[in-house]
This record gives C-alpha cells, sequence and structure tokens, in this order.
C-alpha cells in the first residue's frame, strides 16, 4: 500500500532504503540482489533498477515469495509494512499494524496452550494482530518443539500433501510471535520457526513443489542468520544443499555445504551431514573419487558424535540407522551409473526397513530396482517395481512418482516382449 503522503511514489520503501544509506535506487538494487543471493543461497537471484524504481512508484504491486524473504531479512518486516500491494485474500491484507494492537484474550490464551494442533491453528487468525511486544508466553517454545516432533512423525507415515498446510500454517503463527516477543523468547521462537521452515521446504520438495521449497528453504536460512545460531544455520544449508542436488545442481550443493563447513564451532553431527551432501553434490558432476573420499569421511566423523546431539541436528536420519551409509552411497553409486556396485547396497537397505518407514522403502525399492533394471535384469526390476508404486500411490509423494516414471522409461526396452503385460500391471498405480 503506497504511502498516502505522496500519491506518486512509495513512501514507505523510499524511507527504508534512506535509512539503509543507499541514497540511489540503482545502489538499493544492487545492494539488494547481492544480500539476495547470500540469503536464499541462489547465485543467480537479481533485482533490477527498473523493478526498485516499480516498487516505488505509486503502484508497487507485491513481490515474489523469494524476494519478499529477502526484504524481510534486509529490513526486517515485510513487505505489507513495505508499501508494497497485497494481492486480494493475501493474508498481509488484513494484517493490523503497530501501533494499533489487538488486545490480547487471556482465555483464548490458555485455550491455545490446553488444545490440539486443530485448535492452534484456529487460533491463528487472530494472533496475526496479537499482542503488544514482550507479552509471549516461554511455554509456546516448548508447545511448538512437541508439535514439530509430531509433525516428523507423521511424515514418515503420510504423504507431503496432508501435512502442508498445518506445518506453513504454523510456521506463520510462530512468525507473528516471534514479532511481539522478546529476549531468550524471541530467540527461540526464531530457531524453532527455522525447523518448522526446514520442514515446509521439505514437504514441498517431496510433493514436486519445487519453488515453493526453495522459499521455504530461503525463509529457514534467513531465520537461522536472525538468530545468530551457527548449528541452526549449518542445518539450513545442509537441507538447501539437499533441495539443489534434487534440482540437479551439484556445484550449487557443494557450495553451500563449503559455507557451512567453515563455520566455527560446529558439532560432529553438522559436518557430518553437510560432508555426505557434498557427496551427492560430487555425485552429480560424475566424481566417483570425491564421492567415497567424502562418504568416508562423513562416515568416520559420525562414529565421533555425542550420545545427544544438540538441536536441530536430533531428528537427522544417520542417528539409530545403520544403514544410512549404505543408502547414501548406494544412491550416489545409482547417478554414477555405478549399477552393479549399488545393487547389493539396495538389496541390504530393503531388507532392513521397518514397517514405521514404509515411505522411505518405497523410494530404495524403486532404486533397488533402476538397478536391476541397468543390470538387464527386467524380472527382479519388476517385482520391486510393483511393491514401490503401490507405496507411491499411496503417499502421494511426487519424488517418488517421479523415480518410478523414471524407472519406468528405462524399462521400456521390454515393452514388445512377453513382459508387457506386467510391465503395464507394475506401473498402473501411478499412471492415473
Amino acid at each position: 500500500m503506497a504511502s498516502p503522503g505522496n500519491a506518486n511514489t512509495n513512501e514507505a520503501l523510499r524511507t527504508a532504503r534512506t535509512d539503509q544509506g543507499w541514497y540511489s535506487q540503482e545502489q538499493a538494487a544492487d545492494q539488494i540482489s547481492t544480500i539476495g543471493q547470500r540469503v536464499l543461497g541462489d547465485p543467480y537471484f537479481h533485482i533490477s533498477p527498473r523493478t526498485w524504481r516499480r516498487w516505488e512508484s505509486a503502484i508497487p504491486g507485491w513481490p515474489r515469495p523469494d524476494t519478499a524473504i529477502v526484504l524481510r531479512a534486509v529490513f526486517g518486516t515485510g513487505p505489507e509494512h513495505l508499501g508494497f500491494t497485497p494481492p486480494p485474500g493475501h493474508p498481509a491484507a488484513t494484517v493490523r499494524t503497530w501501533p494499533d494492537p489487538l488486545p490480547e484474550d487471556p482465555v483464548k490464551r490458555r485455550h491455545f496452550l490446553a488444545a490440539g494442533p486443530a485448535a492452534a491453528l484456529a487460533a491463528s487468525t487472530p494472533a496475526l494482530a496479537a499482542p503488544a511486544p514482550g507479552r509471549v508466553d516461554a511455554q509456546l517454545v516448548g508447545y511448538f518443539t512437541q508439535q514439530l516432533n509430531g509433525h516428523y512423525t507423521a511424515d514418515m507415515l503420510l504423504g507431503p500433501l496432508d501435512l502442508l498446510g498445518t506445518v506453513s500454517e504454523q510456521y506463520r503463527l510462530i512468525s507473528t510471535l516471534c514479532r511481539q516477543a522478546t529476549g531468550p523468547v524471541r530467540h527461540d521462537l526464531t530457531r524453532v520457526g527455522a525447523a518448522y521452515a526446514v520442514l515446509a521446504g521439505w514437504l514441498h520438495q517431496d510433493a514436486g513443489q519445487w519453488e515453493q521449497a526453495r522459499s521455504w528453504h530461503g525463509t529457514a536460512l534467513a531465520d537461522a542468520q536472525t538468530a545468530d545460531d551457527p548449528d541452526l544455520h549449518a542445518y539450513t544449508l545442509a537441507n538447501l544443499a539437499y533441495l539443489h542436488v534434487e534440482l540437479g545442481d551439484g556445484h550449487a550443493s557443494i557450495t553451500l555445504c563449503e559455507r557451512g563447513l567453515h563455520l566455527t564451532g560446529l558439532p560432529p553431527i553438522a559436518r557430518m551431514q553437510l560432508t555426505y551432501q557434498q557427496a551427492h553434490g560430487h555425485s552429480l558432476l560424475g566424481d566417483h573419487t570425491a564421492v567415497d573420499t567424502l562418504l568416508d569421511a562423513a562416515q568416520h566423523t559420525a562414529h565421533t558424535r555425542p550420545e545427544n546431539p544438540p538441536t536441530p541436528w536430533g531428528r537427522t536420519a544417520a542417528l539409530g540407522n545403520p544403514h544410512f551409509f549404505d543408502i547414501q552411497r548406494a544412491t550416489c553409486y545409482g547417478r554414477l551409473g555405478l549399477h552393479s556396485r549399488a545393487q547389493p547396497l539396495w538389496e541390504r537397505v530393503t531388507a532392513a526397513v521397518p514397517d514405521t518407514a514404509r515411505r522411505r522403502a518405497g523410494i530404495y525399492l524403486a532404486r533397488q530396482a533402476t538397478a536391476h533394471a541397468a543390470l538387464g535384469e527386467p524380472e527382479q526390476a519388476l517385482a520391486l517395481a510393483t511393491e514401490s508404486a503401490r507405496i507411491a500411490a499411496e503417499t502421494r509423494s511426487a519424488r517418488h512418482i517421479g523415480e518410478l516414471r523414471t524407472l519406468r522409461d528405462r524399462m521400456s526396452r521390454w515393452n514388445n516382449t512377453p513382459l508387457r503385460d506386467e510391465l503395464e500391471h507394475a506401473f498402473r498405480p501411478i499412471s492415473a
């Protein structure tokens, strides 16, 4: 919403710009581009002077999600408070700003603490215009942490689409509370909010919604930098690196991991995760030697981890999974085309996956089937693909379905053989 002080300019953004010491729109565009590349981990992020001039006009429009993250990181407030015009139906269109807060309703707050997730989400709308700064109860940190642990468990059992709305809305509520909180409560809420943003990024990633995933991981990274927490910063970098691996950008993944490994005071588990993510980046570049060297180093580092790793690393998949590095190595070998080396690793992994990890089992079965198909073993690949496709139809994971479609294409060379009907049956669950 452009400032009424001047009908031809967006005074709110112009004032924010000059407060930063940026006395030209060209300088502002250049600085925002540089900061955005660092915050988002995206070397291609760019804002042109022409875009900035439009932003300072009477009709600034509304920025993209990734740009909104950068603006918030730079100015400490959202686009709705910088003179931008929220589109119809956007939550920011109804947010009331300081100094016009709504009074706190203590009854509603007690109900919020006592209620379950559904009631908490229902309470999120009035919280957007919530109590004055400093009135946020420290108990909320434990509440949201407990909810997050439940979401991690649900993610192993459900598909991403069932959790996306809940996790995203809870993050927005946490973000609102952070703006009102002070001191240690603000710091702790920022940290748990970053973990929610990482999970939201992962869920969008699993749903195949890549731009939204990038935006959420950028949000997590910005929160981690705000919290000034090296462990959290490394955690968000590792997860952003994983996104870039799935996007096929090995160079970006390696660079992000290197940046994380240069942070001081990292616990062994952080170094382990950044190192094995680097290996995945090198697998995309075809560097077999680097993959083995990095995975060996990560596995060695994993043996030095403490019994109770610091937050946020406590949910790292490597903990308690004796086949974790078999999974990483087999995945990298598959990308490198070393299927004869990947197949026995997958066989060991899929034989040991517990029933509670059915979603993961489905992806591992698809990768094992791909190795069999590449080795000219269609019967073995068919049996694994049939079970994997059943799981994919249940969970609706776009990543999983994508792997199966790649497998189906690889097995198309048997379409004109007696296996044709079995192939059609195997992939029927994902054909709709």
